[in-house]
């Protein structure tokens, strides 16, 4: 259920609504924009009768919220969200650039890729120190030195980091390095992990399960939301079809019917999207004109000897090219690059 209190009301009068909702049993999550205020009151109380609180003084509307996901529904907050990351505005007018390995794989390695991302414009570097992979065999990331040198590197060039943990055991030594944590596709539905990402403040960065529905996709953000973490963004990384040519089918719809249902910043990740480095860019730019927050993507310096996904990462030569293209097209479209 949503309550919107009147414009300009005093934060006395607020405090005295949020009051009557805890004593009515629900939980209360709190959404301030310029001159209003939202609550969302969250309870399985399906007979509650909303002129108890329609006759509360300050209280402007009140309304059930349809969707199963309350916090990350528009109905809620009606207005995009935007998180400042470091002097770095995610969910704004400008495109945020995401870039680096899939998997850090030495000083050398990753201080070479910083270098290059940096000087074409891209504002986070990415790396993994953890690696989900789908064999035992296959190279599994360095842990916490990985984190280590990602950060360094990142550091070194005026960057912010976006790694990827797998489990609740990481978190701890992930916040001394991430700026962004990121949540894999395998790891959507973990809902005991994502509750204990609910717990942080770190911005959490979610993928799309690898056959999940946009509602499904939604509810796993609530989980995070309903914990407190108020700093999460969505990344669109392709849905497994039918189609076995590409490594994932990219669904770039999905990026205004998110904009749509909820105000939650969300990413593209072509380069899990589609899995084919000559496609990276094609995709990318399909989905920055649909309107994509930021994009995230794989750049490697060495990618034919890349320890992982190398197939998918761009050479630095491409990244910049790719940037140039993308700027071109978020100023059509209002937006520019960050």
């Amino acid at each position: 259920m949503v309550v919107v209190v009147e414009q300009n009301s005093s934060e006395k009068l607020i405090e005295g609504i949020i009051k009557v909702l805890n004593d009515f049993g629900f939980d209360v999550h709190r959404s301030t924009g310029m001159n209003q205020t939202v609550l969302g009151a969250i309870g399985v109380q399906p007979d509650f009768d909303l002129r108890q609180l329609e006759v509360l003084p300050g209280v402007a509307h009140v309304y059930r919220i349809t969707e199963p996901y309350k916090l990350a529904s528009r109905s809620f907050h009606p207005e995009p969200s935007r998180y400042q990351i470091g002097g770095t505005v995610i969910g704004g007018d400008a495109i945020v650039v995401m870039a680096g390995p899939c998997s850090v794989e030495s000083e050398k390695q990753i201080f070479a890729i910083a270098e290059c991302v940096a000087k074409s414009g891209a504002t986070f570097l990415r790396g993994g120190a953890y690696k989900p992979r789908s064999s035992p065999y296959a190279f599994q990331g360095l842990g916490v030195e990985g984190l280590r040198l990602l950060r360094r590197a990142a550091d070194a060039f005026g960057l912010k980091t976006v790694t990827e943990v797998m489990d609740s055991s990481q978190i701890e030594s992930a916040l001394e390095f991430a700026d962004i944590i990121q949540v894999g596709a395998r790891n959507m539905q973990n809902y005991t992990f994502l509750r204990e990402l609910g717990k942080i403040q770190t911005p959490v960065m979610l993928k799309r399960g690898l056959a999940a529905t946009f509602e499904e996709w939604l509810m796993s953000a609530e989980y995070i939301l309903s914990g407190g973490n108020k700093h999460v963004m969505l990344c669109e990384r392709g849905i497994r079809t039918f189609e076995p040519s590409t490594r994932n089918t990219m669904d770039i719809g999905a990026i205004p019917m998110i904009h749509s249902r909820s105000h939650l910043p969300i990413i593209a990740d072509p380069s899990h999207g589609i899995g084919i480095r000559t496609k990276v860019m094609p995709m990318a730019r399909a989905a920055v004109a649909a309107g994509a927050d930021g994009i995230i993507v794989e750049v490697h310096n060495d990618p034919d000897h890349a320890k992982s996904d190398g197939a998918q990462s761009l050479f630095p030569e491409q990244f910049t090219e790719m940037m140039g293209q993308l700027s071109a097209i978020a100023s059509v479209i209002g937006r520019t690059i960050a």
